[in-house]
C-alpha cells in the first residue's frame, strides 16, 4: 500500500484535528524510521521530544514484555513495586525528601493535577506565559499563552493571566497574595525552543517565595534528560514547588506524573483526584528502563557535549539566524520565513524534523543518537538549507 492510499483512510475515519500525515511509518529501530513503502529516514523529532531512547530500544521492550507477561493493569485500589519505584526514583532526582509522585498519562493530565492541586491552597488565581504550551484539556489549554489555540473554546478557565515569557516585571505586577499557581517550562519548545534569562527563574522562585504562590514547572518537553538535566531547570539553583512530566518518561508509552515537593506533597487526600491508567505496571516498567539505560549509559553527559556541537555547528550554516536550546531539544531560527518549506524538503531527503512556526524548525532527536548521525543530520540541513537560498 502507498503511502497516499493510507492519507485517504486517515481522512475517512480519524477526525481532522490533526489533518492528514503525509507518510504513513510502519517499523522503527533506533533512530531509523521506515515507512508503508519502505523509505527510512532519520528521525530528529522522537515523537516530539518523547521516544527519548529512539523506536524499540531493547532495554524497554525486554521491560514491557517481560511486564506484559506478570501484570497488566491493578485498579488504584492497590498497589505495586513498578509504581512505588519510579515515583522513588522520580522523588530523589529533586534532591529534596518528601516529595511525592502523581501519575496519569500525558503532560495535559500533569498540568491538570497541577491547576486541582493550586487549588488546595485556597487560591485560584493563576500566571502563565504568553506562548507557552501546556495542553489541550480545558484546564491545560486555560495555561497555554496561545491566542488561537484557546479562542474556538472560550470560556475557559477564570483568572488565568499571561505575561510575555522572561520578563520578571511583568511576573512582579502580576503574582499577589491571591495567586495560587505559576507555571513555566524551563524553556519554551512549541514556542519555538525560546531560552529564557539565565536569572530568570531564580527571580520567579523569589517572587513566588514572597506571595505564597507555587511555583510549577512544567518539564514535559525538557524532562528525562533531554537538555542534559533530569528536567530542565536544574541550571538556576531553584527548588520548584511542583514538576510536571511526560513525553519522554514512558520511553514512547502514554505516562504522566506531577511531582509536589514540600508543602505541595501532602495537599491532596484521598478521591480528590485519580487517573485510570495512571502508573500502570506496564508504563512504570518502562520508564524504569529508561531511566536505568540514561544512568547506565551516562546519557546526560553525552547529551550536553552533542547539544553543544550541535549548537555551534548549526549556527555557521548561511541561512541560519539563531540556533537556540539546550542538550538535545534545540530550535534552529531562520533568515527566511520558510521553515515548513524547508521541513518539507528535509522531509523528502530522508529526515524528519518539525517546523515550530515560520521561522524555526525544532529538533529533538533521541538520547541515543549517534555522532555519525548527528554529522549526517548537519549535512543534510546544510544542503538543504544553501541549496533553498
Amino acid at each position: 500500500m502507498k503511502n497516499k492510499q493510507f492519507s485517504k483512510r486517515w481522512t475517512n475515519s480519524i477526525q481532522n484535528n490533526y489533518g492528514t500525515p503525509s507518510i504513513t511509518l510502519v517499523k522503527g529501530k533506533g533512530l531509523v524510521v521506515k515507512d508503508i513503502e519502505g523509505n527510512t529516514y532519520l528521525d530528529f523529532l522522537a515523537g516530539i521530544a518523547t521516544n527519548i531512547l529512539g523506536h524499540s530500544h531493547p532495554s524497554v521492550v525486554s521491560a514491557v514484555s517481560k511486564q506484559v507477561r506478570t501484570l497488566n493493569h491493578v485498579s488504584n485500589f492497590y498497589s505495586h513495586p513498578n509504581a512505588v519505584a519510579l515515583a522513588e526514583k522520580l522523588a530523589s532526582f529533586t534532591g529534596t525528601k518528601g516529595a511525592k509522585v502523581f501519575f496519569c498519562q500525558s503532560g495535559a493530565e500533569a498540568n491538570e493535577a497541577a491547576i486541582k492541586l493550586s487549588r488546595k491552597t485556597g487560591r485560584s488565581h493563576i500566571v502563565a506565559t504568553q506562548g507557552s504550551f501546556h495542553g489541550r484539556t480545558m484546564g491545560a489549554l486555560s495555561l497555554t499563552g496561545q491566542p488561537s489555540k484557546r479562542e474556538p473554546f472560550l470560556p475557559l478557565l477564570k483568572n488565568i493571566k499571561h505575561v510575555p515569557f522572561g520578563d520578571i516585571e511583568a511576573m512582579r505586577r502580576c503574582i499577589s497574595k491571591k495567586t495560587a499557581m505559576v507555571i513555566v517550562e524551563p524553556i519554551m519548545g512549541e514556542a519555538g525552543v525560546i531560552v529564557p534569562p539565565d536569572d530568570y527563574l531564580q527571580q520567579l522562585r523569589e517572587l513566588c517565595d514572597k506571595s505564597g504562590a507555587l511555583l510549577v514547572i512544567d518539564a514535559v518537553q525538557t524532562g528525562m534528560g533531554r537538555t542534559g538535566d533530569w528536567f530542565g531547570y536544574e541550571y538556576s539553583g531553584i527548588t520548584p514547588d511542583v514538576i510536571t512530566l511526560a513525553k519522554g518518561l514512558g520511553g514512547g508509552l502514554p505516562l504522566g506524573a506531577m511531582i509536589a515537593l514540600g508543602r505541595s506533597a501532602d495537599l491532596f487526600e484521598p478521591g480528590e483526584h485519580g487517573s485510570t491508567f495512571g502508573g500502570n505496571p506496564i508504563t512504570t516498567a518502562a520508564a524504569l528502563a529508561v531511566i536505568k539505560t540514561i544512568e547506565s549509559k551516562k546519557l546526560l553527559k553525552k547529551v550536553r557535549g552533542q547539544g553543544r556541537l550541535l549548537i555551534q555547528e548549526l549556527a555557521l550554516i548561511p541561512g541560519v539566524q539563531q540556533v537556540r536550546g539546550a542538550g538535545l531539544l534545540i530550535g534552529i531560527e531562520l533568515e527566511s520565513g520558510n521553515a515548513r518549506e524547508i521541513s518539507k524538503k528535509l522531509l523528502e531527503r530522508g529526515v524528519l524534523v518539525n517546523p515550530a512556526n515560520d521561522t524555526v524548525i525544532r529538533i529533538a532527536p533521541a538520547l541515543i543518537v549517534s555522532d555519525a548521525q548527528i554529522n549526517k543530520f548537519i549535512t543534510i540541513f546544510r544542503e538543504v538549507l544553501v541549496h533553498d537560498n
